[in-house]
């Protein structure tokens, strides 16, 4: 069962992963693509976030004296390519049971950005390759610390939003190194933090000068012949964390404060029903005399997430990247048996009360019936599974 499972896998990444190829062949031919802006910011009028990337496309772009954007659907392709294969040696590693798919098909999982092709190939999907192959790096292993330093450092200066799931990380390396009690193995783990959280500080109180700015689009025009526009543009005109949060004041309503609690409720569900049933198999870790509940910790871990939603309005984005960074999390615990799953007590929720042809029909419109859109203010988009190929077809026939 197993492995027809995994034959199941490597279809569904494998056809996603040839979508991905198509739709970024068309985005970066397309003048005011967003994925392509945010691509385009570069350290040449200084140092800024989010520019380690754009840096290394200008810099094989010069190399090879070759055209920018082709550059970038090149590194976007082989980072999608990278990110999936990452996704199938991790995944291949769980015990196939259906809520464990469930939580794997789930929407707001790997389909996400194929269904909104808006968030395709953003930067994130860089940090959730680097964030599994460090979840690669054995326990034991000399490098294992150094591994954690790289992987927090890199992902700071390609997508430095991370910071607010570092506590998330933070319960993680404290699970995986079972701390008991504050002694020095508490404190190294702090100190694990300070090299990417001192390059936050530097992103945060030495933001782009309005010349700086310039000089990055200048170069860009000149040499390129390409704007700084969207995500680069804004580098310059909500550079301050106080304009981050007054860009979203206008856009909130109770219908959308509704439509994101049902959208987290249910795309969320299927994973947290298997967190709900584990317990950490060491219960002498020392938070547990403060929360006792896996699923309320986790989410605890996850609060600082709530500033992310106030400062930008890419709502559907952000319940994309939590949920696969909590998903990858908690997976790796499972598997490396930090968490132990009580399957007995898994097959008393609502999943298992559901059987035959009745499941078969709410997997296909759990998983491909619905998906929430990118911005905040866009509603829930209807069958992915259908619209996506669909989708592919209309582009190649008109």
């Amino acid at each position: 069962m197993e492995k027809k499972l995994n034959k199941y896998l490597i279809f569904y990444l494998s056809t996603l992963l040839g979508f991905s190829y198509f739709f970024l062949s068309i985005k970066y031919q397309v003048g005011n693509d967003s994925t392509i802006s945010e691509w385009f910011i570069n350290y040449e009028g200084g140092f800024t976030k989010r520019g380690l990337i754009g840096q290394l496309a200008i810099s094989l772009t010069r190399f090879f004296d070759s055209d920018l954007r082709w550059v970038i659907f090149l590194l976007q392709s082989f980072t999608c390519s990278i990110y999936f294969l990452l996704l199938y040696n991790f995944l291949k590693n769980l015990k196939y049971e259906r809520v464990i798919i469930l939580s794997i098909f789930t929407p707001i999982f790997i389909l996400y950005p194929i269904a909104e092709i808006e968030v395709l190939a953003r930067k994130e999907i860089i940090v959730f390759s680097f964030l599994i192959i460090y979840l690669f790096v054995p326990r034991k292993s000399n490098f294992k610390i150094i591994s954690f330093i790289i992987f927090s450092v890199l992902s700071m200066l390609v997508w430095e939003p991370i910071i607010f799931f570092f506590p998330i990380l933070f319960i993680y390396e404290m699970i995986d190194k079972e701390i008991e009690k504050f002694d020095l193995n508490f404190l190294r783990i702090i100190i694990y933090f300070i090299p990417s959280l001192t390059i936050a500080f530097i992103m945060i109180f030495n933001p782009l000068s309005k010349d700086e700015h310039q000089l990055m689009a200048s170069v860009l025009k000149n040499e390129f012949g390409q704007n700084c526009y969207m995500s680069c543009d804004l580098l310059g005109s909500k550079s301050t964390i106080l304009q981050q949060f007054e860009g979203n004041y206008g856009k909130y309503s109770l219908e959308i404060f509704i439509r994101y609690f049902l959208i987290i409720l249910i795309g969320f569900f299927p994973l947290f029903t298997l967190i709900r049933n584990s317990s950490l198999k060491n219960n002498k870790l020392i938070f547990l005399r403060y929360i006792k509940s896996s699923l309320a910790l986790f989410l605890v871990c996850l609060s600082p997430v709530i500033l992310l939603f106030a400062m930008g309005y890419d709502w559907g984005r952000w319940v994309n990247i939590s949920y696969v960074i909590l998903a990858l999390i908690y997976f790796k615990l499972l598997i490396d048996n930090k968490f132990l799953l009580n399957f007995e007590k898994l097959k008393e929720s609502l999943f298992y009360k559901i059987k035959g042809k009745i499941f078969i029909t709410f997997f296909i419109i759990f998983c491909f019936g619905w998906n929430p859109k990118t911005v905040i203010t866009g509603d829930v988009a209807s069958f992915p599974g259908y619209r996506i190929p669909y989708k592919v077809f209309k582009i190649l026939y008109n």
